[in-house]
């Protein structure tokens, strides 16, 4: 028995440069639709010819309910292969298209009844020949545009078409302007049917979509297995109750805006040019955040900022001077969700939701799906207006019409439309939820600007100068490119990459890379991962770092123990205890005294002591008397007491004693006596009343590390005087805190 093979795909290569005859097409398609069938200028014309609003809802049903015949035709397209039967009845529905400059001969000749009936079967035949062509394109998109660029080329794909849209809208609003009865319809058209025939040429140098050889046996077909899919169902009903909400409401409101707004047509069709704009603005945030994040965050925050659609269409100004201002701004809006829409779902479709082994049936049934969904929103859209013809009145200070009814469809439909489509289970891709914290993470103004900055910085001193503003945004939008800078072959870029990354949030991946380099080759990068786990303040650092403290490196352990106690890990005590006793390397030894200080062990206390003693370097006496501080009292306070005593000797240590009195307030006299001493610089009168001070006090029933460390400083301060200041400091932070 033999089995069905399917011919070679193009290389990876081939496709990437079809891409760029798939950009022609698309582009002069584009101006095609905006003339024909699909934009506002259709609308106004079947209007111009005298159709009803049912009777254009009927016609403009028409092509999507065409798509019912994609599953019947989905084995024969395959086996004709998708490219030429794809470009067989592209080219056909163009021809059918000119059809339509033959309408002002048929009024002329026969009559507007005629005429309509005429332009119902053109409508039909381009229905049914693009029902036919789209069966083809669907699977040959598949597989002639990677994944792998897939949101990034839909971004730079549609800035093309849409500047292809612009000219065409501002062209068509030109033309309607300086032309009366259906002379600039037909003008439209024709430059229309040209531009179909330049996009046909296009298409025809993309590589792809061979047909399937022929075999003994017909495939078998997989419509069930599609159907019972429960990612491609609940795919399918979203799309379905997105399309209800959505199509009708914007079929109509050309409609709209001309009759209750009170715009002219010229001023409508430059509506579309907003619409335009606002894709063309967004159309690079959105598939880069695709290729990013995933296509389901992208197409639920689109549906979101669909919802604002309706209500402001409804609380807009009708027959004033802002009323065009008020349309542009919703149009603008309407253009920003409407590409993050049509990037998030058609990426989801194509990379998770249909499996490539199976496209054929799958985008079959998906096409004939949103062709009955779009042939009976466009059916309720005529009905509904046609109900509520004479429905008017007023809601508080909402003018309501026979349009409302449209208007709610499309404010109710797509919160219910949020709640399927999030069922869509697709791995690896970032959740709604996480996708909003991501957003508002940091300063994500800096962070773009930043990101920009990184992806054109040539040199190293602008790549690391970029790499540090990465850091600054603290955002979870340049994630990516920290961890790049991780790769980065330039040494100094990637130490400025690990900072930057220990000023961020903490994120499982950045967690994940510091710990790689952490126990990687090259000690003076590990020595910085160290640092930085404990500084992004993630309790996922401290395995890591528990490991890192048998390094072979004496820098990296140290690093290590101060890390960990910056996140608060108390598992590693009775470890830094016995090795504060046992190491024999000084700089390890002050780095375990330190993370046992700002791990408030106060059983370290006597060995910190000892060590504060031999210690001859200011800095390293500082961070150790800071050490012992932390036993006792909170590190702030000790801290200003330092900084003020390094501004002014006299007066903050006189100040600090006379603080003592509210401690001790029998000692009161002594204390006054001591601080007027200190205060006049009479230090050595001032130690020798602190000592007499503390002779007085009742130690014993003081805390065991107050009294150790008042004991061991009054002695190191009577032996030393003012040259250890430190002494001085923790006498007086003792006190403070019994």
């Amino acid at each position: 028995m033999s089995s069905t093979t399917i011919t070679s795909e193009p290389t990876t290569a081939e496709k990437l440069h079809g891409l760029r005859w798939n950009t022609l097409g698309d582009s002069a398609n584009s101006v095609f639709v905006q003339f024909t069938f699909f934009g506002s200028i259709f609308v106004l014309f079947l209007s111009e010819l005298g159709l009803g609003k049912s009777q254009i809802g009927f016609l403009l049903s028409l092509f999507p309910f065409a798509g019912l015949i994609a599953p019947f035709i989905a084995p024969s397209v395959a086996r004709f292969g998708y490219k030429r039967t794809f470009l067989t009845f592209w080219g056909i529905r163009k021809a059918i298209t000119a059809g339509l400059l033959l309408v002002p001969l048929m009024v002329a000749q026969f009559g507007s009844t005629v005429a309509v009936i005429f332009v119902g079967l053109i409508v039909t035949g381009f229905a049914l020949a693009r029902a036919i062509s789209e069966t083809g394109r669907y699977p040959w998109m598949q597989e002639y545009i990677p994944n792998t660029v897939r949101g990034k080329y839909s971004a730079i794909n549609n800035v093309f078409t849409t500047v292809a849209g612009l000219i065409a809208v501002a062209l068509s609003g030109f033309v309607l302007e300086h032309s009366t009865g259906l002379t600039g319809y037909m003008t439209l058209i024709a430059i229309g049917v040209f531009l179909g025939g330049v996009s046909f040429w296009a298409y025809g140098r993309i590589p792809g979509g061979a047909p399937t050889a022929p075999t003994e046996e017909r495939p078998p077909r997989d419509l069930w297995a599609a159907a019972t899919d429960r990612n491609f169902r609940n795919y399918l009903i979203g799309i379905a109750l997105i399309t209800l909400a959505m199509t009708p409401m914007v079929s109509f409101l050309p409609l709209f805006m001309r009759e209750q707004v009170g715009l002219s047509d010229s001023q409508v069709v430059l509506l579309q040019n907003g619409v335009l704009v606002g894709g063309l603005f967004s159309v690079y945030m959105w598939g880069w955040a695709a290729d990013r994040f995933g296509s389901t965050p992208i197409m639920l925050s689109s549906i979101a900022l669909r919802l604002f659609l309706p209500i402001l269409w409804l609380l807009m100004p009708r027959y004033s001077d802002l009323s065009l201002y008020a349309a542009l701004g919703i149009a603008v809006l309407q253009g920003a969700t409407n590409m993050g829409w049509g990037i998030g779902s058609a990426r989801l479709l194509f990379v998770s939701v249909v499996p490539p082994s199976k496209k054929a049936d799958y985008l079959a049934l998906y096409y004939a799906w949103i062709g009955v969904t779009g042939g009976v929103s466009q059916l309720i859209g005529g009905w509904l207006l046609a109900l509520a013809s004479d429905f008017s009145g007023s809601f508080l200070t909402i003018q309501l019409d026979s349009y409302t009814p449209l208007f709610l469809l499309g404010l109710g439909l797509p919160l219910i439309a949020i709640a399927v489509l999030r069922r869509i289970h697709v791995a690896n891709e970032v959740g709604m939820g996480q996708f909003a914290g991501i957003l508002l993470s940091g300063n994500p103004l800096t962070a773009v600007e930043s990101m920009i900055r990184y992806h054109a910085a040539k040199d190293e001193e602008a790549v690391v100068i970029s790499t540090e503003r990465l850091g600054q945004a603290k955002s979870l939008l340049t994630l990516d490119e920290l961890l790049e800078s991780l790769q980065d072959p330039r040494f100094n870029v990637r130490l400025e990459a690990i900072m930057a990354i220990g000023r961020n949030r903490p994120d499982e991946r950045f967690i994940n890379a510091l710990a790689g380099i952490l126990h990687g080759k090259d000690p003076a990068l590990s020595v910085m991962a160290a640092w930085a786990l404990g500084r992004i303040g993630s309790p996922a650092g401290q395995p890591p770092l528990r490991d890192a403290l048998d390094s072979h490196y004496r820098s990296i352990r140290g690093h290590s123990a101060r890390s960990l106690a910056t996140l608060k890990d108390d598992s590693i005590i009775e470890t830094l205890q016995n090795r504060l006793h046992e190491e024999q390397d000084h700089g390890l030894r002050v780095a375990y005294a330190a993370a046992l200080g700002q791990l408030r062990d106060v059983t370290a206390a006597p060995a910190i002591v000892q060590l504060l003693d031999e210690e001859q370097d200011e800095l390293t006496q500082a961070e150790l008397s800071l050490a012992l501080a932390r036993l006792v009292g909170e590190e702030g306070s000790y801290v200003q007491l330092l900084r003020q005593i390094r501004i002014d000797l006299d007066t903050a240590v006189s100040q600090a004693v006379l603080a003592l009195t509210k401690q001790f307030p029998l000692q009161a006299d002594l204390i006054g006596t001591c601080a007027t001493a200190f205060s006049a610089g009479q230090y050595s009168e001032g130690i020798e009343l602190l000592t007499a001070l503390v002779a007085q006090l009742s130690t014993h029933d003081f805390p065991e590390p107050n009294r150790l460390i008042l004991t061991a400083s009054v002695e190191q301060l009577n032996t030393l005087g003012i040259v250890r200041l430190e002494y001085l400091m923790l006498v007086l932070f003792s006190l403070a805190n019994v």
